[in-house]
């Protein structure tokens, strides 16, 4: 995004912060092909309790205190800086449900939605992300 500085937990961390299972990646490819670009937010809270939640790229705006944590099939998926160092422990799991998509988000009136589940880094791997971040 020209003019805006999103901050980035690591550029090419060895241990991915954040991966999506075979249904996820199904149903962002569907959403794709329907919409364009896409892009991620894990919400944090408030209407949509703490949703991931699904937007045109070019239809998101970004704040100074967004994190990339990586990339899924291709997608940016973001988090706020607060809720990012919260879980920072965590490998965030981008998967999907039967449900109702938060008000906003593309996965909304499919009868599926994303759903985040974390799995907690071992020591090794919480290792591996801090050399990766001291690198940045």
């Amino acid at each position: 995004m020209p003019g805006r500085r999103v901050l980035s937990l690591s550029d090419q961390p060895s241990t991915e912060r954040v991966i999506a299972t075979s249904a996820a990646q199904s149903l962002i490819a569907e959403l794709r092909r329907e919409y364009g670009p896409l892009l991620f937010h894990q919400s944090g809270g408030c209407c949509d309790g703490s949703s991931p939640m699904c937007y045109p790229a070019n239809e998101f705006r970004l704040g100074e205190g967004d994190l990339l944590l990586g990339q899924i099939c291709g997608t940016p998926f973001y988090i706020g800086r607060s809720q990012g160092e919260a879980w920072s422990h965590t490998q965030l799991i981008l998967d999907v449900v039967p449900g109702r998509g938060g008000m906003f988000s593309l996965d909304n009136g499919r009868e599926v939605r994303f759903l985040t589940r974390g799995r907690v880094f071992t020591a090794e791997e919480r290792i591996a992300l801090r050399a990766d971040q001291d690198r940045n």
